[in-house]
């Protein structure tokens, strides 16, 4: 589908020149009495390269077509790449390591994640905001530390570190969030 320059949004993915760019940012401007001005902040999908661009109101884009499906994390390949199932046609998927790697900490096995393909190729993931995972390893608290705001490191059941307050356990259900990496609470 080919939109115009005006009519880009944050979130939209272009396909321009057989890169996907996704757009961080978007602004239009029109200073006094001069011709619009506008600014498109942009990250390729493909290589994680952050960009900008300054198109004419007049001048035309591509979207991407983009498919997302559910799918279930089945384990990690000797590589370090992740086979993942989809939860309708139960066909098996590699997601590769680069792609993954920041966000599958927050995943363990046979949890289920929303993928983004465009055509058959996996190149998103998608998580919800926040997860419950079990603290694995905790340090010990120190009497006296429990209640002041200082924090100490855990490792979470998936093997991602994070730091928590001095009260929480080994053993113990928490919240974290998968933008930030942080703790939010203790899960009911």
């Amino acid at each position: 589908m080919t939109v115009k320059a005006t009519e880009l949004r944050k979130g939209m993915v272009l396909d321009k020149d057989g890169d996907l760019l996704l757009i961080t940012d978007y602004r239009h401007s029109t200073p006094g009495n001069w011709r619009a001005i506008i600014h498109v902040k942009t990250k390729s999908l493909t290589s994680g390269q952050v960009g900008a661009l300054r198109p004419a109101s007049s001048e035309t884009f591509e979207t991407a077509y983009l498919d997302k499906k559910k799918a279930q994390y089945l384990y990690a390949e000797a590589n370090g790449d992740y086979v993942f199932m989809d939860q309708e046609s139960f066909e098996q998927f590699i997601i590769t390591k680069e792609l993954g790697e920041e966000k599958m900490g927050f995943v363990k096995e046979s949890d289920v994640v929303d993928i983004t393909f465009h055509g058959t190729n996996p190149i998103g993931l998608e998580l919800p905001t926040v997860v419950v995972l079990e603290i694995a390893e905790a340090e010990m608290a120190v009497k006296g530390n429990t209640a002041s705001n200082v924090k100490k490191d855990a490792v979470l059941e998936t093997g991602l570190a994070i730091r928590v307050p001095m009260h929480i356990n080994a053993g113990e259900m928490v919240k974290v969030n998968t933008d930030t990496g942080e703790f939010q609470g203790r899960a009911n």
